[in-house]
């Protein structure tokens, strides 16, 4: 005897145990693990406060592409936060500076996802006052150069050519060109998101930091002339890093079946 079965057609769905924000939380152990490990390794030296920039930089962008924005922003934050006290020769001049750089970086990347699963959060407009505030960050540190310790508009401007190139990639729609590429199954353009995406997150990230820097540190208008070639190159590095590592680490994460957090962009 046959019974028809009635009702709404029900979706089996795998799960990995306990999750932030759509994220399983053994993949926010892992990678704030990856950010505290990356710590170790500096970089570059910061010639206008002292200390070194840490290598795991390049990859703050690809954590909030991977976990999403929120469980992205708490991954770095809490890896860097680690970072600063097992390897302070990379924490800063004002080491809770940089936990915040890496936190809004991560935090940024994640917001670029439009994905809309079933029971996720409408996410498309958090761009939005995110960018409202990298601009509002980028008056008030070219602002004080200018206004208040006389650098020339134009050394200001190429002074923070990273920082504005960043802010223009975010608000304009290659935010969503870039998104659509690190979605890409081609490896080229994967890896070309990933190069754009990381360049522009780090300069967002470096913008957010430095701003705080100065306004505490206060650096003479001399340093700002000496970074224009520097701050370019440095970014340049992180984009790389970004690139080779993130290429590796999405492929790896399509090729399992491991479960996809829910705002991930890959």
């Amino acid at each position: 005897m046959s019974q028809e079965i009635l009702g709404a057609e029900r979706k089996v769905k795998a799960v990995g145990g306990v999750a932030i924000d759509g994220a399983p939380v053994a993949y926010l152990i892992a990678l704030a693990a990856a950010v505290a490990a990356l710590s170790f390794i500096p970089f570059s030296v910061i010639l206008a406060a002292g200390g070194s920039f840490p290598l795991s930089q390049g990859i703050y962008a690809l954590v909030g592409w991977i976990l999403g924005p929120v469980a992205g922003g708490i991954a770095c934050g809490i890896g860097r936060l680690i970072g600063v006290f097992v390897a302070p020769h990379t924490a800063g001049p004002v080491p809770l500076a940089s936990v915040w750089g890496a936190a809004i970086a991560s935090f940024a990347a994640g917001a670029m996802s439009t994905a809309r699963e079933e029971g996720a959060p409408r996410r498309d407009w958090w761009w939005i006052p995110l960018s409202v505030f990298f601009v509002m960050e980028w008056l008030l540190f070219v602002g004080r150069a200018v206004l208040v310790n006389g650098v020339s508009v134009q050394v200001a401007l190429l002074n923070t050519f990273v920082n504005w190139s960043a802010i223009l990639l975010y608000v304009l729609p290659t935010r969503t060109l870039i998104a659509r590429l690190i979605g890409s199954r081609n490896i080229a353009a994967l890896a070309a998101g990933l190069f754009l995406g990381t360049w522009m997150i780090a300069g967002l990230s470096h913008l957010s930091v430095t701003v705080i820097l100065y306004y505490i540190l206060n650096w003479p208008p001399e340093v700002w002339a000496t970074l224009i070639p520097i701050i370019p190159m440095e970014n340049l590095f992180r984009s790389l890093v970004g690139t080779v590592i993130g290429t590796g680490v999405i492929a790896g994460l399509r090729a399992t079946e491991l479960v996809r957090p829910r705002s991930a962009l890959y």
